[in-house]
């Protein structure tokens, strides 16, 4: 269900006892010993369950894991329980964008960012692909309209201005949404908030977007949403969230 090398990435995070020896018994393909699940941890790098009581704890998880006379084992009820979490539904690669998210999460204080981001490391977990292309998107224009508040609102409005003579000098990020997102980055590139080769990107991710919006017959994977995620983490939200 999930693969040793996938394991790092999972014990790492915020997680409780009982789910992080739930995760590692999801590596094994048979029933395991304790020492087992010990030696898998200090594998990935968690060194804590060498200090816990294993058993106790599985012991406790209401049937999700089960103790067989050849060993621990994940049952049927603790694999749902874990897909709940997104293990087993997405990539190593599309992982690590997940936990990248939640680490970018951490640092948020804007608390309409923060929901926008924590919507969209849910649905990337769950395998909502068109709903994290989305919730991902909404979050990056957010920040960018917040950098254009804080920095650079007259340039902005000078140059929106420029362009359309109908523009009305915005003061919010809602005055903001009135442009449309692909005027609203021709903008930005124009008063060199952001770089033009970083705008074609946005660019690309807006028209997945798009796609991502509206009923169709368009169709993506995990790696298609981690290669979107990871532009807008690379060049928005990392270097500009508040």
């Amino acid at each position: 269900m999930l693969q040793s090398k996938e394991l790092k990435n999972w014990l790492h995070r915020d997680l409780e006892r009982a789910d992080k020896l739930l995760l590692i018994l999801a590596t094994f393909d048979a029933p395991c010993e304790v020492g087992q699940i010990r030696a898998r941890a200090r594998e990935a790098g968690l060194r804590a369950p060498e200090k816990w009581n294993v058993s106790l704890i599985l012991g406790r998880t209401k049937g999700l894991a089960i103790r067989t006379p050849a060993g621990w084992e994940l049952a049927d009820a603790g694999k749902q329980h874990l897909r709940t979490h997104g293990v087993g539904k997405v990539s190593p690669a599309a992982v690590q964008v997940a936990t990248d998210l939640r680490d970018l999460l951490a640092k948020v204080k804007d608390a309409e960012t923060r929901a926008f981001v924590e919507e969209a490391v849910q649905a990337h977990e769950l395998e909502l692909f068109r709903s994290a292309i989305v919730m991902s998107w909404l979050a990056a224009v957010h920040v960018l309209k917040l950098e254009v508040i804080a920095t650079y609102l007259a340039a902005f409005n000078a140059e929106a201005a420029r362009v359309d003579s109908k523009w009305k000098a915005a003061k919010t990020t809602d005055d903001l949404g009135r442009m449309k997102e692909g005027d609203f980055l021709d903008r930005l590139a124009a008063i060199s908030m952001i770089g033009k080769n970083v705008k074609e990107k946005l660019k690309v991710c807006l028209d997945t977007r798009n796609a991502c919006g509206h009923p169709n017959s368009f169709r993506l994977g995990p790696l298609a949403v981690a290669s979107h995620i990871e532009i807008l983490l690379l060049n928005v939200l990392q270097p500009l969230a508040r």
